[in-house]
């Protein structure tokens, strides 16, 4: 038996360990103290380590979960207000211009469709939201080593790095270690499949002036300056800019930088301008997930449980969806809101939402790199065409932007066939409310105690009447507001915004997503739908006419 096996009676038991001290980490840590968890957070490194930008785009809906993790102003607002604000994607081919892609709002969010930061910068404010949160404790140096689980708790053995054992005993534990945690995917049994791309990556960030480029993202198919490959251009705050290039297998970085090709490279792109590089890596994308995200009382999240391409980014922007889900079930499950059948719900939309990531950034891997010659042919003729033939334009893929998963098949879902899921929608779109779908997001009245229908959403769950009169429901554990909207509707924004039909119900979930659109307001079927959000109604339950 393990160390971490020897139970001890008198040991404390914690609610939550998070292992991993990354942004995915701290946003779980966060959210769940703010539903009342203590949580401790451990991390093998002995600091912070705030090299490079590593992750820079943050998407709109991943700044709304950091609005709600606290900090005043929000860890949410201060990224805002912070990075570098883009709301147009420009493609081309050589040097025309194919499209451009201008992003959709379904509401009225405060926050812009992404923002760049680097990821350094945004660890920075979670740390300090997670300094001033007393239910949260972070224990830096402390690899993890042994675990094993009995029925009612999670035995942990960490080890620093002279040596020193700390054993932690947990309710539950919540893996956000990143994707070189292949011990702790060992521990749990669980495999990592894939495939890793044979291309290499060069990313530089440089300080530099390139005027008409602060706000844009810009994306190049075989450009000049690279021939045969692509470069991808972000702009970051501090006049500083992200480039990446493809590059062929045998790259040697260091060889690039003596030899003065790397210098070539760069000004192939700034021309004749000063610069300074800040940091430079190359490495190889992956393509990688876990069977299973949740194994007993342990769940997984980001890098730790797949691995994507970058392009889209979709790697942390998916992983702070994992832990806002994983957050707010632990937290329901542990308040007494919810059993613990809840959690395998997390797996199931978590999981999707992972094989959907997998989906998008390897197709736009096969148009980036083709592996055949028929593949070839087709990206060339694709790229020939577009600047001229809009169908061939939609073709083209750079790399499909982040978005949240639509839940449409998870079992906490009521599905509507007057509200279906349509499918993934159009790039820079996003989908029409229903069942599974994000609420949109737009002002409510300030008598809610809220100013936004998503800040709202995120204290509980939250069913919403419309026209006729609000349902009484029967006393359900959870906190549950029922709300008419004409209360929240002070002039019209929020029945426009969502499309509201007289007498519908919306229950939204405490991560405002629609857990279901009800046209039958009698209350035992709105409280079958609030029980189906916990996990606590069979996925069978019969779904409305």
């Amino acid at each position: 038996m393990s160390t971490a096996g020897r139970r001890d009676p008198t040991a404390p038991v914690v609610p939550v360990v998070v292992i991993g001290a990354g942004p995915v980490g701290q946003t779980a840590a966060l959210l769940l103290a703010r539903r009342g968890i203590p949580v401790v957070v451990v991390d093998a490194r002995a600091e912070r380590d705030p090299v490079g930008s590593k992750a820079i785009v943050q998407q709109r809906d991943v700044i709304d979960v950091w609005d709600a993790v606290g900090g005043e102003p929000s860890v949410g607002r201060r990224v805002a207000a912070e990075g570098v604000t883009w709301r147009t994607a420009r493609t081309y081919y050589r040097d025309r211009e194919l499209f451009a892609v201008d992003f959709a709002d379904q509401g009225r969010s405060p926050f812009p469709p992404f923002v760049n930061l680097s990821q350094a910068r945004t660890e920075e404010l979670l740390d300090a939201a997670i300094a001033a949160e007393p239910r949260v404790e972070v224990r830096w140096d402390h690899r993890l080593v042994a675990l094993a689980q009995e029925a009612d708790r999670v035995m942990m053995t960490c080890r620093t790095a002279g040596g020193q054992a700390t054993r932690i005993t947990a309710r539950y534990v919540l893996v956000c270690a990143g994707a070189k945690c292949d011990d702790v995917r060992a521990m749990l049994g669980l495999s990592f499949d894939g495939e890793t791309f044979d291309d290499q990556f060069l990313i530089c960030d440089i300080r530099t002036d390139l005027p008409g480029w602060q706000t844009e993202r810009r994306f190049y198919f075989d450009p000049v300056w690279n021939p045969g490959r692509q470069v991808l251009v972000h702009p970051c705050p501090g006049g500083m800019f992200r480039i990446d290039w493809q590059v062929s297998p045998d790259f040697d970085l260091a060889a690039d930088v003596r030899s003065g090709a790397l210098d070539h490279r760069i000004r192939q792109i700034v021309g004749d301008r000063a610069y300074t590089v800040v940091w430079r890596s190359a490495y190889r994308f992956h393509s990688r997930t876990v069977p299973r995200m949740r194994v007993d009382r342990v769940l997984l999240a980001g890098d730790c449980a797949h691995l994507v391409a970058p392009f889209g980014a979709r790697g942390l922007n998916s992983g702070v969806l994992d832990a806002e889900n994983a957050a707010w079930k632990l937290a329901f499950v542990l308040n007494g809101w919810a059993t613990e059948s809840l959690l395998e719900s997390y797996h199931e939309e978590r999981h999707a939402a992972a094989l959907e990531n997998l989906d998008v950034t390897s197709t736009t891997m096969r148009f980036l790199v083709p592996q055949t010659d028929t593949d070839r042919k087709h990206r060339l003729d694709v790229l020939g065409r577009a600047g001229d033939d809009p169908a061939a334009a939609a073709l083209v893929d750079s790399g499909r932007l982040a978005e949240p998963y639509w839940y449409h098949r998870s079992p906490l879902t009521t599905p509507n066939p007057a509200r279906p899921f349509t499918g993934r929608p159009p790039r820079g779109q996003v989908h029409p409310p229903a069942p599974g779908v994000l609420v949109p997001d737009c002002p409510v009245s300030p008598a809610s105690g809220a100013g936004r229908l998503r800040e709202l959403a995120r204290r509980g769950v939250t069913v919403l009447a419309a026209g006729g009169a609000v349902p009484t429901l029967p006393h359900l554990a959870a906190p549950v507001a029922v709300l008419r909207a004409d209360d929240l509707d002070a002039d019209g924004t929020l029945t426009a915004t969502l499309g509201l039909r007289p007498d519908e119900v919306w229950v939204v979930r405490p991560d405002a997503h629609i857990g279901a659109i009800l046209t039958d307001p009698t209350p035992h079927i709105v409280a079958a739908a609030v029980r189906r959000c916990l996990g606590a109604e069979p996925a069978t339950a019969p779904a409305e006419p």
